[in-house]
Order: C-alpha cells, then sequence, then structure tokens
C-alpha cells in the first residue's frame, strides 16, 4: 500500500499537489510511516469484527423472564386488582340523599295555599346487620392473599419452563457439535478406507458404508438444528423477546451435579412454602368466611333516615310549623326457605369443595417431588455411569479399532459401529446431564423453594 492510499485511508481532505507534496515528504520519516500503519490496521481490524451476541447464561434467562414475561405479568396485575377489593367490601354502602315536594297543590302550585305542604330533603342509610360487612371483607381479603399466591405459583412454573427449555436447547447444542465432530472423523474414515482400496488392501463396500454413515448424520443434523430452532423460540417467548431472534448459549457450564435432600424433607418443604397449597388454604378461610355470612342472611338489615320538611307561611301571614321525619325499616327474610337456607346449603357445598381442592393439591404436590426425585437420582446415576465408565471406555475402544484397521486386523465395519457406539453414548451423556438440571428446576417448583440441597 502507497504512502498516498495511506494518507487518504486515514480520512484527511484533499489537498492541492504542492501542499500534499510536502506531506508526502513528511510521511516518508520512518516513524510516522509506522505510526499510520498501525493506525489503518486497528481500524480494519475493528472494522472486520463481527457483532458477536451476549451470551444467555440460565441466571440471565430466569431474571428477564420473571421482569419481562407478559403471563406472569397480567397475574401480578390482577393480584393488586384483586387487592382493592377488600376495603370496598368492608365499606358501609353510600347514603341515599332525597328532594322532595310533598302536599303541593296541583291547581296553583301554590306552597301556602296548603296547611300540609312542604318542601322537604332527606338522608339515608343502610346498615348491614353487625358482622355482616366484617365477613364480606374478610372473605375478600383471603380471596386477594389467594390471587397473590397464584402470582408465586405462576412465578415457580415460568422458572421451570425457562429452566427446562433452557437446558434443552443447551443439550442439543452439545448434540450438534458431537455431530459436527463424528462428521469430521466419518469423514477421515471415509479417506482411509478410500485409500486402502485405492491400494488394493481395501473394499469398495467399506466405503459406501462409511459415506452412508456420513449421510445418516446429516439427517441427524439437520432434525436437531430444527428442534434447536423450536427450541430456541419458545424460550424467546417466555422472555418477551422476538421468537425469530437467536440465542447463544454458553459453551461450558459446570457439570458437578450437587446432592438433594431426602423425599420426607421435601415433602416437608413443600407443606409449609408451595404456593399453590397456601393458595386452596386460603381458598378453604375465604368459603369458610362466605358460610358464615349466609348463616347470618336470616338477620335484617336496617335502613335509617331523616327528612326536612320546609312549610312557608300561610296566605295571611301566620307562620307554619317546619316538620322532621324520622324512619327506620329492615327486610324480612319471610323466604328464608327458598333463600337464606339454599345460600346456607352452597355456601357449604363451596367449603366442601375447598377442601377437597386441597387435598387433591397436596396430592399432586407429593407426585410432583417424587417424580422430581426419582428422575433426579436417575439422571444422576446416569451422568456418573457415562463419565466414568461408558464413554472412556468406548473412546478406547474406538481407538483399538482405528489401530487395528489400518494394519488390516478390524473389520471396517466393526470400527464404524465402534464409533457410531461412542456417539450415540455422548449423547446419552449430556440428555442425562440435561435432563437431571431440567428435574431439579422441577423439583424447585414442586416444592415451591430453591433450598432442596444439602
Amino acid at each position: 500500500m502507497s504512502l498516498q492510499i495511506i494518507f487518504k485511508l486515514a480520512g484527511c481532505a484533499e489537498r492541492s499537489d504542492a501542499h500534499q507534496s510536502r506531506t508526502m515528504g513528511i510521511l516518508r520519516q520512518p516513524i510516522l510511516q509506522i505510526l499510520i500503519m498501525l493506525l489503518l490496521s486497528v481500524c480494519v481490524f475493528a472494522a472486520e469484527q463481527p457483532v458477536i451476541k451476549d451470551v444467555l447464561t440460565l441466571k440471565a434467562a430466569t431474571e428477564q423472564a420473571v421482569q419481562d414475561n407478559p403471563n406472569l405479568a397480567q397475574m401480578q396485575a390482577r393480584a393488586q386488582a384483586m387487592a382493592a377489593i377488600p376495603s370496598q367490601m368492608g365499606a358501609l354502602p353510600d347514603p341515599q340523599i332525597s328532594f322532595n315536594a310533598m302536599s303541593l297543590p296541583v291547581g296553583s302550585f301554590d306552597t301556602r295555599q296548603v296547611d300540609m305542604t312542604q318542601l322537604g330533603v332527606g338522608i339515608s342509610q343502610a346498615l348491614p346487620f353487625p358482622g355482616k360487612l366484617a365477613l364480606r371483607e374478610q372473605a375478600a381479603a383471603f380471596e386477594a392473599e389467594a390471587s397473590t399466591q397464584s402470582v408465586t405459583e405462576l412465578r415457580w412454573r415460568l422458572l421451570s419452563e425457562v429452566k427446562t427449555t433452557w437446558w434443552l436447547i443447551f443439550y442439543l447444542d452439545r448434540a450438534i457439535q458431537i455431530v459436527d465432530s463424528n462428521h469430521a472423523l466419518l469423514h477421515q474414515f471415509v479417506q482411509i478406507a478410500r485409500t486402502k482400496y485405492e491400494v488394493g488392501e481395501g473394499l469398495q463396500q467399506d466405503v459406501l458404508l462409511a459415506q452412508l454413515e456420513l449421510s445418516k448424520l446429516l439427517d441427524q443434523q439437520l432434525l436437531l438444528k430444527a428442534s434447536r430452532r423450536n427450541a430456541a423460540a419458545s424460550l424467546s417467548a417466555l422472555l418477551n423477546n422476538p421468537t425469530n431472534e437467536e440465542l447463544r448459549l454458553p459453551d461450558k457450564v459446570g457439570t458437578q451435579l450437587p446432592s438433594i435432600k431426602q423425599e420426607t424433607l421435601l415433602y416437608q418443604q413443600a407443606e409449609s412454602s408451595r404456593a399453590a397449597l397456601e393458595g386452596n388454604r386460603l381458598g378453604i378461610n375465604a368459603a369458610q368466611s362466605r358460610l358464615d355470612l349466609a348463616k347470618k342472611g336470616v338477620l335484617p338489615d336496617f335502613k335509617l333516615g331523616a327528612a326536612y320538611g320546609a312549610r312557608a307561611n300561610t296566605l295571611s301571614g301566620d307562620r307554619r310549623a317546619d316538620l322532621l321525619t324520622l324512619n327506620l325499616s329492615m327486610n324480612v327474610p319471610i323466604f328464608y326457605a327458598q333463600k337464606q337456607a339454599k345460600e346456607v346449603d352452597q355456601r357449604t357445598s363451596e367449603l366442601m369443595q375447598q377442601k377437597y381442592a386441597l387435598q387433591d393439591q397436596w396430592n399432586k404436590v407429593r407426585s410432583q417431588i417424587t417424580h422430581g426425585y426419582n428422575d433426579y437420582r436417575r439422571a444422576k446415576d446416569q451422568v456418573v455411569l457415562f463419565d466414568t465408565g461408558i464413554v472412556p471406555q468406548a473412546r478406547q475402544t474406538v481407538a483399538s479399532m482405528l489401530a487395528g484397521y489400518q494394519v488390516n486386523k478390524v473389520d471396517f465395519l466393526n470400527l464404524v459401529q465402534s464409533q457410531i457406539t461412542l456417539f450415540n453414548y455422548e449423547m446419552q451423556y449430556w440428555n442425562a446431564f440435561a435432563e437431571a438440571n431440567q428435574s431439579l428446576a422441577q423439583l424447585e417448583a414442586a416444592v415451591g423453594k430453591e433450598e432442596i440441597y444439602e
């Protein structure tokens, strides 16, 4: 690259020929030339660097889901709306104000003509029987708290789904890497088989067999990549991101699997920490409050009112006294058998429904814990078995088979089968590792807290 081109690439403005000549003379100095070359190298290097997308760690995924997931947000909004109900239910009904004209003669509309004519204003207030408002507010408060527990339960389900999908993508990434690695190895096998065939020491069927296995790997690669795209779309939806957005996960994670508490201890934790169970308990309390309120339905509600009537003076100028009216009314439950008694039956059945729902939920929680506990133990044992025994032995077998084939002591079919066996074992190792972590996520959600480890 000439100094004149370097000068232009540096971004300087065009100058006259004489000015450029003087400048070129300066640029011929060795130190300035080196500095400009270094500057241009840095600029070109920076321009050629690709934009690398941030790596989506498991922690970042869960934090973003809790912050941005629209389903969780709408449940939180619902809980906030429910929290505003109890005070409404515990407040007295609004008082009523009335204005009236009584005994007004229709002939003249003269307020002085008739003694009983009066212009009045009144106010009335409904007063439920003592205790009814408190029970209504109490039932609404229990329901509002149950709605908050529903938000917590949904949050745990969301975290479990995000973690499960994240680990699925992690496994698919490892599986694709294994396929690529095995593709390269089988390609080497093809070259070895072709070379031996060309020198008369191998068989053509060996070359065809290796090419067939290569084609199978390509087919599996297509399936894995399609599954990976679908899983990434599901995770992006949970994170409230565009579903066609590319997700990049870490290449490496810690492979040490933790020890978890005993199953009975997890039961005890879930009984006190699982939001779904607490929500059912609050549902029972709300149903009990509504039942107590229904039993008070036979007690009358009252309505207290007062009215003031102003009377005009007579036609002769005599003053008339103003009038005050007081009123107390109450409802009479004469249809008790058809209304109040039936409401008691209804609320009693609703209370039993809530109790059965709690028992059913507790059975489901224990089942979820047992399944997650057993799945984790199985997957963890598989990870240890593959990592310490099966995979290393399969690798040794492949190395031995390859060495034997190169000296015509091992059949090519056995060599390929040993490599395919290693490929399957490596896939099973990462699948078991991902399943173990997925089971941990599901177990945390089943217990309702993260403290499930020893």
